[in-house]
This record gives C-alpha cells, structure tokens and sequence, in this order.
C-alpha cells in the first residue's frame, strides 16, 4: 500500500508541474520565425541598391531650314567660314593625347570620358556628333602630326585639348589657322595663352599657380626648409620645377639641387646618390609617373629614406600606385580642386565606373576636365549651326571661337568658368593627396 500511496503521489505531483509549466511553441513554427527573420534581413538589403548609370535620352528636335542665300552670307560674313557637314556625316570633335606608352592612362581617361560627353550631348538637326580621339604620345612632333590631320578634315570643328603642354605648343598654330577652337583640360604650361593665339583656350590651373602652391605647402604646411628639385627636361615638367625652386627659395627655404632627368631611363642613383649627400627632407620633381615611380623607388636605397617625394599634377594616378607599391607611401601630388557634389557628377561616376570598370579620376585627374571640354565645345557648335535648305549642316568656325573664348560663368561637371582674353578659364590652383595605406588621401 505504501508503494501504491508513493506512486499515486508522484503521479499527482507530475500532473501539478506539467500544468503550471508554460506551454511550448509547436515545433513547427520555429522554422517560420527563422523565415521571417531572413526575409526581413533580404528586404533589408534589396533597400540599399547600387546606384545605375541613368542615360540621358535624347530627342528630336525641329530645327528651321535656312535658305541659301542666307547661309552664303553668314559664312561669308565669319571670319573662318563654315565647316560643311553633308547628311550622313558626323560632326567630329577631336582630341589629342598620348595614347600609347608610358603615359597613355592620362590619354585613355581622357577618351573615357570625351564618349560620355558626346553620348550625352545627343546630335542636333539629325547630325550626330563623333569624338576623334588620336595618339600624338605626348610629345610636340605628335602633337603637330595630330593637328595637322584633323586640321585638314572638314568636319572637325573643335579641339578638346591637347592634353600635354609640349603638344599643345605645337598644335596651337595650326589650329588657329584652320578656325579650329581648342580647350585644353590639362595643358598647363603658363606661356601658352601668351603665344597670342585666338583659338586656344584651358580649363585647368598654370604651372605659376600649382608650382607656387606647392613651394608654399612645402614650407609653411609641411615644415620643409631644405629640399631638392628635379624635373624631366619637358616643357611642362621642368616650367613647374623652376617656379617651386624660385617661390620655394622666395620663401626662405634652401633648393640643394636642381636638375633634370633623361626621360625612359631604368637607373637614376646617380642624381640620387649627389642629392643624398645633401640630405633634403624633400624632393620635389616635376614630370610624369613613370619617372616619378622610378625615384621613388630608388630612393629607399640611397639614404633617402627618410625625405619625402613630392610629385605634381603628372604623378597622380593608379600608374603611380601600381608602378611604387608600398615605396610610394607618404608620397605627395597635385589635382585640380575637387567638382561639387552634385546630381550631375554623381551619374557620371557611376556611367563611367560602368563602362571602364574604374572610376573617375583613377587613371589621370583630369576626368572631370575633359567631360566639360568636349561638352562646352559641342554646345558651342550646336549654337553656331544652320541647318541648309540641302539638308547639310553649316557650323560658324568663327562663331564657336568667339563662344569659347566668350564662356561665361560655364557651368561643367568639374567647376564654373569664364575665360579671360587671353584664353584662361581657371583661377583655382590645386589640392594636395597624400599616399597612405596604399590609396591617395586628400591632405590638410
């Protein structure tokens, strides 16, 4: 009975805890919370989608016909004629950078984004528009070469540049006497408005204006009162290098050396080793990232451990970083100022990401620049047009010289400009990256 009684006891007990427990979810609503769980987390990130390159759409517009008698007097009247566009043709805007060699990113950015613009200023009275992106590899005979062939075909209307200020110098004559406006995104050599041309035209900041903002970030940013300055016996390069020797010693620091460098060369110790003797906390050189990389990796070596290498404008770009690695750490160099953001700019570094598989100024830092070149110069030929009664296309050359020259609180992707009388379209010098952690940081 005791055993009955002990049984019946723990029977009961075991009833009495069962009910006062709380009751537990059904197995099989588990799996539903998990669901509601992950669709929450997959709603939560469809949320946050990449943004799309959005093309601009481009319609037809009614454009009157002219009659003859009124196109023969306008282009009588212009002081370079008209280009005659027959039906079927494109209307060609070129564009002259080195294309191939050691400096082609600066021109394959540059072509990059001259397509975008002429994709995105759409065609007018039924004629399209044609980037003629050609190689004069950075040089003043290529840079003739590339003038004298686009000067001699008659649909070319405008020059968004040449890049290279030694190209620049040599195409400058031959575009002004074919009425062939130029607007040069990165040709920063100071004397080329003073060669009094009346087609020639720049966006960018001059040499004066990047060398002297470099001298003082030297000295008064940096600290730096010794340093030496090289440069690669180019028109652009060796013109900066001597305006941050002369602002640099103006500011009361010392140029240990000055010298240049033979371009394409594997070996530069010996310069190297002269300035080493010196002990410069910086050295500053003027020129293009192939050279650039160059002595920053000799540098290491030599005892020059320990000074800083300051490069320019021409040593800022994914060719650098790729070419020095971790020798190019707390290096220097120049762009132009950063463009506002913008709804504008913002599309335009997504198209350009999505057509190239890189960004905007990666491969060179005149991106922006060349968008707003090639964009102004067709807009400038878009208002100097006429459509003829034969169904040609007759631009004003003439007329989109006096609208380059004339720009005017010009609103582009990169900035606002108004060009002066002689063809100087910025008065912003330039911003300062330091290499850090692999990646161009912007400095203070």
């Amino acid at each position: 009975m005791k055993k009955h009684y002990l049984l019946s006891f723990v029977i009961l007990f075991a009833v009495v805890l069962a009910s006062c427990a709380p009751a537990a979810a059904p197995a099989e609503e588990a799996p539903a919370a998990e669901e509601a769980v992950v669709e929450e987390a997959v709603v939560e990130e469809e949320e946050v989608e990449a943004p799309v390159c959005v093309e601009v759409v481009c319609e037809d517009a009614d454009v009157a016909a002219v009659s003859a008698a009124d196109v023969d007097a306008a282009c009588a009247a212009d002081a370079y004629g008209c280009a005659v566009i027959d039906a079927g043709q494109t209307v060609k805007i070129g564009m002259s950078s080195p294309m191939t060699g050691g400096y082609a990113d600066f021109g394959i950015d540059a072509e990059n984004s001259g397509l975008i613009a002429v994709k995105d200023a759409c065609g007018h009275a039924g004629f399209s528009f044609e980037l003629m992106a050609e190689d004069d590899e950075g040089g003043a005979e290529g840079g003739a070469a590339v003038a004298n062939k686009l000067a001699a075909d008659p649909t070319v209307v405008g020059m968004a540049g040449p890049l290279f200020s030694g190209a620049t110098a040599a195409g400058i004559p031959i575009y002004d006497a074919a009425g062939i406006p130029m607007l040069s995104p990165s040709a920063t050599n100071p004397p080329l408005t003073a060669m009094g041309s009346a087609v020639f035209n720049r966006v960018p900041f001059t040499d004066d204006a990047q060398g002297a903002a470099a001298a003082d970030y030297m000295f008064n940013t940096l600290g730096f009162t010794k340093i030496a300055v090289l440069h690669d016996g180019e028109t652009y390069g060796k013109g900066l290098a001597t305006i941050v020797k002369s602002e640099f010693e103006a500011s009361g620091g010392e140029v240990v050396v000055f010298e240049g460098i033979t371009v394409g060369e594997a070996d530069y110790t010996p310069i190297l080793t002269t300035i080493s003797a010196s002990a410069p906390e910086a050295i500053y050189f003027g020129g293009y990232s192939a050279e650039g990389a160059v002595l920053s990796n000799q540098m290491k070596s030599l005892g020059l451990e320990d000074a800083v290498f300051f490069g320019c404008d021409g040593t800022f770009g994914a060719d650098y970083l790729s070419l020095t690695g971790e020798n190019g750490e707390g290096s220097y160099h120049a762009t132009p100022k950063e463009p506002p953001a913008t709804d504008t700019k913002a599309n335009f570094d997504v198209c350009y990401e999505s057509a190239y598989g890189v960004g905007p100024v990666v491969l060179s830092p005149f991106s922006y620049n060349s968008y707003d070149c090639t964009t102004a110069l067709i807009t400038a030929a878009k208002d100097a047009s006429m459509l003829g009664e034969d169904g040609k296309l007759y631009i004003l050359r003439g007329a989109m010289v006096d609208a380059i020259r004339g720009l005017t609180d010009y609103t582009g992707i990169s900035g606002t400009y108004s060009c002066n009388d002689i063809g100087e379209c910025n008065v912003e010098g330039p911003q300062f990256w330091v290499l850090t952690g692999g990646e161009f940081v912007k400095a203070d």
